[in-house]
């Protein structure tokens, strides 16, 4: 009697702390990293926090920031959608087709159009000139050889002042180059959106960040942590600007940890494509 009022006992306790240790395991979910350089890791967090990450849509920061927009053409759009989403005061970046007349352009069929980067920014934290000196010094395929429209050098101004700074910028540019400069400026017209394949092309090349963070094809063009991340995996801008970014826009911290391994990576490398 007293073995099976001891036996009775035991297994009380063990069915309790079998309950408990259930009831906690339902606060947990595991999640496997792939597509990372060292290879898989296996972590467990907890369930709460994971389906906030599932949960995050990244903001598109529409906010109340009055912005000014930019249009360039400066070969391959991938690296230019890289090097500008980077950059301190870019808000937000997309690619497309600009700069001619034929209607409706595609990728495979885009008429007298140049591939161009059209950008989102805050002038008070960026400036036009900032912004050109960038267009100046990274073109694919330099400012004085002649290439074909599609890759041409292009500046489209969206007001009289930018007009004014970039026929001024040209004279500058060409003095210190002695030579004569093939860049077009021209008013802004019609901007047509590049395919979604095309919006954020480095960033797409980890689609696992992509599917983490819910962005849609739609905020691969207006958000803001798209144009950041996309940048940072290329290895553009600075490290006290990227911890400061991924901090401001919430990046759970396993994207963040790749994030920083790629722009180590990647730093100082070739943009182009």
């Amino acid at each position: 009697m007293a073995f099976l009022r001891y036996f009775w006992c035991f297994s009380g306790l063990v069915l309790i702390a079998s309950v408990a240790i259930l009831a906690g395991l339902k606060q947990w979910n595991l999640y496997i990293l792939r597509d990372i350089p060292f290879g898989w890791v296996i972590q467990w967090a907890p369930l709460s926090n994971v389906t906030a990450q599932q949960e995050i849509k990244m903001p598109s920061l529409e906010q109340e920031v009055p912005f000014k927009k930019a249009t360039f053409g400066m070969g391959c759009f991938w690296a230019n959608d890289a090097l500008f989403g980077a950059q301190r005061g870019v808000l937000r970046t997309r690619v497309g087709y600009a700069g001619g007349t034929t209607p409706n352009p595609v990728y495979k069929d885009m008429g007298d159009h140049t591939e161009v980067i059209e950008i989102d920014y805050d002038p008070e934290i960026i400036s036009y000139r900032d912004l050109l000196k960038l267009f100046w010094d990274n073109h694919e395929y330099g400012v004085t050889t002649v290439i074909k429209r599609q890759y041409m050098s292009l500046i489209l101004y969206h007001e009289e002042e930018q007009r004014h700074i970039a026929e001024l910028d040209i004279k500058v540019e060409a003095g210190k180059r002695n030579e004569k400069l093939i860049t077009e400026i021209a008013p802004a017209g019609p901007f047509y959106p590049a395919e979604d394949y095309h919006q954020k092309y480095r960033l797409q090349k980890h689609g696992w960040i992509v599917e983490e963070l819910n962005l849609t094809p739609e905020q691969l063009q207006t958000s803001t942590a798209a144009a950041k991340l996309n940048g940072y995996v290329a290895g553009v801008g600075n490290r006290e600007d990227l911890e400061r970014d991924l901090k401001m826009l919430g990046i759970p911290e396993k994207i963040a940890s790749f994030v920083r391994i790629q722009y180590s990576e990647n730093e100082g490398g070739n943009l182009y494509c």
